[in-house]
Order: structure tokens, then C-alpha cells, then sequence
């Protein structure tokens, strides 16, 4: 019988991010409470720039735009977040999109599979992913339960089992 395998991967729907931006947006624009704060979000690939008047308008930017996010499925792992900083008479804050997985994590995750899951299972890191691999899908199957329940600061998702 031949290998079953499937890989760990840390990615983000970008499309989803946009819809989730523009949302955001428009409730920005529709709510009073953000009335004359000069709220606004601005999206370029994987960098999310909000301003605002004040700091907590700022802060309350990103609290709009997290429950969007969340609303849409994509997980707040994958969103990293800086300190809002004064830029002339505006606040600002940064996000960033986290996707794959980097070596750090991806040492852990593999150390983790070999410590706790069953013998059979082996893993290898192939450049922003992780490979699992097992002649028994049981034993897959039980390695993708123990990832799921890991403690770890990204959001996997696990694709192409066979």
C-alpha cells in the first residue's frame, strides 16, 4: 500500500480579506461615532494601513475591521498587528497578513508530530509548508486532530489528503 500524505499550510483568502476590508469601510463611513475622525483602511497585498483622528479611533478602526474578518472566516492568527504611532495630526496603525509557515514554527510543529503522534507518521518541511506522511490514513487522521489542538500562533489549514 502506498503513502497517504497531506500538507500543513498558513494561508489567507485574499479575496476574503478585500470583502472584509470594504465592509469595514462602509460601516466606517455609515457609523456616527466615526463621524469627522477621518477613519479609513487601506489594503495593499499583504499590508492593512488604518487611520484615524485620535488613538482609540484607531484602535476602534481595528475592532471593526477584526469582527469583519472573523465574520468571513479568516482567522486572527493570520492577522499581526503593530502599536498605533502619531503621523502628523493622524493616528496610524499597521497590520500585516501572516502566510506560510516559517522555519521556527514549522521545527516546532515537525517536533511535535514527532514527539506525540504515532511512529508511523513522518513529516518534512518543503519551503512555507509542512508534508505529513503515514501508510496508515487512521494515523493522518489522528496527526491532524493532535495539530488542531496545538499551541500554535498561526492558523494551519490541512490540504491534499490522499
Amino acid at each position: 500500500m502506498a503513502d497517504s500524505s497531506f500538507d500543513v499550510v498558513s494561508k489567507v483568502d485574499h479575496q476574503e480579506v478585500a470583502n472584509a476590508v470594504n465592509q469595514a469601510t462602509k460601516e466606517l463611513a455609515q457609523r456616527y461615532d466615526f463621524k469627522d475622525a477621518g477613519a479609513s483602511i487601506d489594503l495593499n497585498d499583504t499590508k492593512l494601513l488604518m487611520h484615524a483622528a485620535s488613538e482609540d479611533r484607531v484602535k476602534a478602526v481595528l475592532d471593526v475591521l477584526q469582527s469583519k474578518l472573523i465574520r468571513r472566516g479568516i482567522s486572527l492568527k493570520s492577522l499581526e498587528t503593530g502599536e498605533p504611532y502619531a503621523s502628523g495630526k493622524e493616528y496610524r496603525l499597521e497590520a500585516t497578513l501572516k502566510e506560510g509557515i516559517d522555519q521556527a514554527n514549522a521545527k516546532k510543529l515537525s517536533k511535535l508530530i514527532r514527539d506525540e503522534a504515532p511512529k508511523s507518521v513522518k513529516s518534512q518541511i518543503q519551503g512555507d509548508e509542512l508534508r505529513v506522511s503515514s501508510k496508515s490514513r487512521d494515523d493522518l487522521q489522528e496527526t491532524i486532530q493532535l495539530l488542531k489542538g496545538a499551541d500554535v500562533e498561526l492558523d494551519l489549514q490541512f490540504i491534499n489528503f490522499r
